[in-house]
């Protein structure tokens, strides 16, 4: 009986490795803005491309679901979230409370290594940008808090820092934000070396103003008062 289940359950592992990297290569084309907010994600052509049934790709659709990085709508299938401007200020709220914990925490955990990979990171950010590769930065961008949220070593801030950054990245594409000036790798510099020191209320401010710079490069305004459609009607 046991020589009957091991084939079973390593075809089950082959599965899942399957779809982990249906996922992570949809993930990566949304975080690199290859993929646009609101581009339709057909099951059955990327069934094709990725040589995978259509129900493993429903099922890596509804996961991205899960995480609001993609939308579902009944009839219509999946597309590429595309956040509305309360949507992208309830991200940045989101990040405000979350990520200072994620640094105090950190911080509190600080090793050598952690310190380490934290720089090799950014060593890869500013390399990425000498060479103006703007997929690389905007991907890189993105992961570093995540990385410093794993690196925190609580899993629910981990999951919860990598679906915000990813629907931030959504936001500075929908709203126009120039990659360059919405995460700049200065500050990213700032937010290590203040975690180095063990610096918690530093790295706290630092991250805050962070976020204030990039919600600040998006242009969040325009859209955000009602329109008066009888001053646009008024002969």
């Amino acid at each position: 009986m046991m020589g009957t289940r091991k084939p079973s359950s390593q075809a089950q592992l082959e599965r899942e490795k399957t779809q982990d990297e249906i996922y992570e290569k949809i993930f990566a084309a949304i975080l690199e803005h290859r993929l646009h907010p609101g581009t339709k994600l057909g099951e059955e052509r990327l069934a094709d491309i990725f040589g995978a049934s259509r129900a493993r790709i429903r099922d890596v659709l509804s996961r991205l679901a899960h995480e609001q990085i993609v939308t579902l709508y009944p009839q219509r299938g999946a597309y590429v979230a595309k956040p509305s401007i309360e949507e992208a200020r309830d991200v940045f709220e989101a990040r405000r409370l979350i990520e200072p914990a994620v640094l105090r925490r950190l911080v509190d955990n600080l090793t050598p290594e952690k310190l380490t990979r934290l720089r090799q990171h950014q060593a890869l950010e500013l390399d990425a940008r000498r060479r103006d590769d703007k997929r690389a930065v905007i991907r890189l961008s993105g992961e570093f808090h995540s990385l410093a949220a794993e690196l925190a070593g609580n899993t629910a801030l981990a999951r919860s820092m990598r679906e915000l950054s990813v629907l931030t990245c959504l936001t500075i594409f929908l709203y126009d934000a120039p990659i360059a000036n919405s995460c700049r790798a200065d500050e990213h510099s700032q937010i290590i070396e203040a975690i180095a020191r063990h610096d918690a209320p530093g790295a706290e401010r630092l991250v805050l103003e962070h976020l204030d710079h990039i919600e600040g490069s998006m242009k969040l305004d325009h859209a955000a008062e009602e329109v008066d459609l009888e001053e646009i009607f008024r002969a």
